[in-house]
Formats: C-alpha cells, structure tokens, sequence
C-alpha cells in the first residue's frame, strides 16, 4: 500500500485537516467521563441544579463540537479519498495504455476492469478510514487507560487482566477472517470473467440453447463466491458478541470491586461511572482498531493486485531517439512498405511457434493477400506490421526502417487497421469514421463511407451519418459493423491498410463492389487483405500462403496455382471444377 501513497501529494492538506479534527473529537471523547463524574459527585450528591445545570451544558456543548468537528473530518476525508480514487483510476487506465496485447492477454479484460473499480473502491475505503480512525481510535484506546489510571490505579488490574483476553479473541477472529478476505477478491475476478463472457456472447449463448448451462455455471461461481463470503462474515460476525461478552464481564467486575473501593472511600461514585465509560472507550476502540485491521488487510490485497499492473511494464516500448515521420519518408522514397525478414513469434502462454521464418518484401502501392487456413496465423503476422506485439526473431520493417526503431504514434499514423471482429463506439456514425482524423470533412467521410460500401445503408437512415450507434453497435448487422469499420480505416488516409477478414460478413456482390472501389481509390496506399476467400485475394500483386505458421507458398495467383499444393487446395475447394 505504501506504494499508492504518492497518490495523495494533491490531498496532504485534507488528509492533516481531516485528522486533525478527528483528533479534537477525540480529546472532546474523552472529557465527557470526567465531567460526568463531576456531575455525580458535586452536582446530583449535593443537589446542586444550577451546576448540574452549568456542567449539562458544558457536556452539550463539548458533544455539540464533536459533531461538528466528525462532519468536518468526514468531509475532508471524502475529498481525499474520492481524489485518491480518482487519480489511481486515472494513473492505471492511463498505465494499461501501455501495454502491448501480450501484457492486455495475461491479465484479462475482466481483471483490469475489475482492478480498477472494485480494488480502487477498496483503497479509497482504506483511505477514508485511515484519515476518520487512524489517529482516533488509537488515542482513545491509550488516552482511555492513561484517564481510567489517573482515576484509580488499583481498579485498573481489573483492565489489565481482561485486556490479553479481548486481543486474543480479536486476534483469533483476524487470523482466520483475513485470508479468506483475499480468496473473495480472486473469486470475484472469476464471477466478473463469466459475467462479460455471458454479456458479450449473449446471441451465442442463445443461438446454441446454452442458457441453462451458463445460467449453471454463473450460479457455480456465484455460490462459491457467496459461500467463501458467507463463511468470512460468520467468523467476523463472532467478534461483536465475542468482545461484548468479555467487555460486559469487565463493566460487571468493574461495578463489583468498584463497590469495594467506594465504600472504603477510595473512589467517588462518579468515579465509577467515569471509569465505566473509558473501559468502554477502550474496548470499543480496539474493536474499531481491530476491524480496522481487516480493512487495511482487504486494501492491501487490492493494493498488491494495483500494484502488479504498475510493477508490470509494456514490452512494446519507444526508443530513446524516436525517429521522425517525415525523416523516415524522405530518406526511404525507394525502399519497401512492408518487410519481413526471417521473422519467428511466439505468444507467452504458448510453447508452440505461431509464426516460422516468414520472409517477404511489400512494395509501396501494392496489393498484398495473406490467405490460409483458420488457425494458420494470418491475424498474428499483421498484428506484428503495427506492432501491437514484437517478434521473437528476425526484423519486421516499415517503409526500410524497423519497427522498433519508430515511435509508436508515428508508426501507427501510416497504418490503418481494420480488425477481424468489427468494433465500433457508441456515439454518431460520423463521430465514429472521424476516429482516424478528427478535422476530416463531410465529403471526406462521405467518400470513404462510398469506397467502403457503407453510403448505401447510412444515407437510408433517417439521421443519416448522424444516427446514434447503441452500445457496441447492437442496433446494426454485422456486415454493416464491417462496412463502417473499413470506411474509418479509410478516413484516416493510411500508407498502409491492413483489412483482416474484414468483409467475412458482406455478400458475394457487396464483397466485390468493395474490391473493385478500393482497387480504384487506394492506388497511392498499400493494401494489405487478410482473407479465407480466394477472391478477394487473387488479383493482388504478391499472395502469401500459410499453413500451421509455416510459409508455404508466395507469388501471384497464377504463380501459386503451379507450384502451391496447399494455395490450389483452397482453389479447387472454393471453385467449381
């Protein structure tokens, strides 16, 4: 947790403030006993009103700006902890940022999502405790004995007797309670996983009739989750009615020896009461103390699990001397767009290669195809060309320099990429296609809405290009998905275009009338089409054929048909004979 604490540099001031009001309410706490013996001893015995009367009001008074003084410690510390919040979530959105897709695969969409709202949510609980009881109930506890001491020394055997028990059962409770706080959390990564998955399949799911089995499986989870968390409230529940018990028990002896010495005349009756309400103080500061504790314990946990996303650094990160766009473009007019040279990767939760010694060579303004079979691993190689991750072996080169050689920005300013799975945001059509370049024009979007076959369908809306896109496109088919995408891409202006199996969805015509629109408008741009048909890709200048990771075939449609066993298997597989 200690790590985290730079995160409050901005809130200094209302973590001091904070406590220190909390501290006044304390000081004021601790004073109402003492009056009260006063109140006893002088007023009630002798019948005073006018000082019972006096020393009432001193009491209302004293309880008056104790109020006050909590509701000023409560709202610095809800600025504190709000800001700390604030700032944590910002510093790890910003953080994972940073990573490259290897960093995103090992720690999981859900698990980042989760890290960052209900492990900061527990931090910034952790903070607000720590300003409101962190000073207070430690004061109250020793202020407590310090005042029970000066009252009568001898009565306070009776503290230091019960005292070891109280902890002892406070202890106990906290060691078993403790590790099973951080089974919880974990547990909670695992329900938050199956959730996102049932969400974002949800037509899946009901497509196969699985919504029983996956009703079942949430319901799994769900009950260890509840089960674990049940179990850890049983055992924290035993600590109330365990310290009430053994408190009791001391209020009890208290009242009995506390007889012996009034009557002896070593203590007043007001003593006594006094003495009863700091052994209360005492104790019921070490059951905040205590639950404290366990909330420190539950903070620490989602400390450490921010903590591994900050301590874990991007493998893709920027050279110290970043090269320059327009440096790049002018000293290599004449070299390839695209190189691969003897390039192996493999992902980290994998022993097996994805890729094997691919080598080609991409000249500007060419069409290149990538086909092969599922699994073959066309999407992994053009990950590499912007690279979202690096290879193992070998150099992967952008207009003659490497790819780590460019500052990411830059790299990815020449390379527009439409992914297989279409995304699109919520917003206006027009607000999503100015993804590439937010000053694009109307015309511009317009046009490449046109290229990308799109205009037909969004200029039938009734808002047209202002229509709003619901979450995740939902109220939009999934060649329409794939249309806008492409059409974005094109917005941009990219060198590069890299479309992976991007028109999977559209028809046989609407796949052609795209071919032929971006063979007639991206003639200045590389054009780089992952595809399963042998369609899309059998006019492009330069084919690679993979299978298994493995290339196995590179040349044009009529070069490959002769001399590619696995390029005509996939012909003869999609053709008539």
């Amino acid at each position: 947790m200690f790590k985290l604490i730079p995160f409050l540099k901005n809130y200094k001031k209302n973590v001091f403030l904070g406590q220190f009001f909390k501290l006044l309410e304390a000081i004021f706490e601790l004073m109402i006993p003492t009056i009260m013996a006063l109140v006893i001893d002088n007023g009630v015995k002798n019948r005073d009103v006018s000082y019972i009367i006096k020393m009432g009001a001193l009491m209302l008074l004293i309880a008056t700006l104790g109020v006050i003084f909590a509701f000023t410690c409560q709202y610095f510390a809800s600025i504190a902890s709000q800001g700390f919040g604030t700032v944590v979530r910002d510093a790890i959105f910003k953080h994972i940022g940073t990573f490259s897709h290897a960093e995103i695969d090992s720690f999981g969409t859900a698990s980042l999502i989760n890290r960052t709202t209900n492990d900061v949510n527990q931090l910034q609980v952790a903070v607000a405790m720590w300003i409101r009881l962190v000073v207070r109930a430690p004061f109250l506890c020793i202020g407590g004995i310090v005042m029970a001491m000066l009252l009568d020394l001898k009565l306070s055997i009776v503290i230091l007797i019960i005292l070891p028990v109280f902890a002892l059962v406070l202890f106990l409770v906290m060691r078993k309670s403790i590790p099973l706080y951080k089974k919880v959390q974990g547990k909670l990564d695992r329900l938050a996983v199956i959730l996102r998955e049932n969400l974002s399949g949800v037509r899946v799911v009901r497509a196969f009739d699985k919504v029983d089995y996956e009703k079942e499986r949430f319901k799994t989870s769900n009950t260890d989750l509840s089960d674990t968390a049940v179990k850890v409230g049983s055992i924290a529940a035993l600590m109330n009615p365990a310290t009430s018990i053994i408190m009791n028990f001391a209020i009890v002896a208290i009242i009995w020896f506390g007889g012996f010495r009034v009557n002896v005349g070593g203590m007043t009756q007001g003593q006594v009461i006094a003495y009863i309400n700091y052994v209360i103080q005492i104790f019921s500061a070490l059951i905040v103390v205590a639950n404290l504790v366990v909330t420190f314990t539950k903070a620490a946990a989602s400390a450490a699990r921010v903590n591994e996303i900050f301590d874990t650094k991007g493998s893709i990160v920027d050279p110290k001397s970043s090269l320059v766009s327009e440096q790049v473009d002018e000293s290599n007019l004449h070299s390839s767009a695209v190189e691969f040279k003897n390039v192996w990767f493999t992902y980290k939760a994998s022993k097996e290669y994805a890729l094997k010694d691919i080598s080609f060579k991409l000249s500007k303004g060419q069409t290149f195809g990538i086909i092969g079979a599922t699994g073959s691993g066309k999407s992994t190689l053009i990950n590499l060309i912007p690279r979202f991750y690096d290879a193992d072996e070998g150099d992967i080169k952008v207009n003659g320099i490497k790819v780590a050689n460019y500052n990411q920005i830059k790299l990815r300013e020449k390379i527009g990429v439409v992914p297989q799975k279409a995304v699109v945001f919520s917003g206006s059509i027009k607000e999503n296609l100015k993804w590439g370049l937010k000053d694009a024009s109307d015309e511009e979007i317009k046009k490449a809405a046109k290229i990308a076959q799109a205009s037909e369908f969004v200029e039938k809306l009734e808002l047209g290009y202002d229509t709003i896109i619901s979450q995740g496109g939902n109220n939009l088919s999934g060649g329409q998905k794939q249309r806008l995408t492409i059409a974005r891409a094109l917005v941009k202006r990219p060198e590069i275009l890299i479309l992976d199996d991007s028109s999977s969805a559209l028809d046989y015509a609407t796949d052609a009338a795209l071919r032929k629109e971006l063979r007639s408008n991206t003639s200045e741009m590389t054009l780089v089409m992952v595809s399963q048909r042998v369609n899309a890709v059998k006019d492009a200048d330069l084919i690679l054929v993979l299978d298994d990771g493995q290339q196995v075939g590179l040349g044009t449609h009529k070069e490959l048909i002769e001399t590619c066993e696995v390029y005509k298997e996939i012909c003869l597989s999609q053709v008539e004979k």
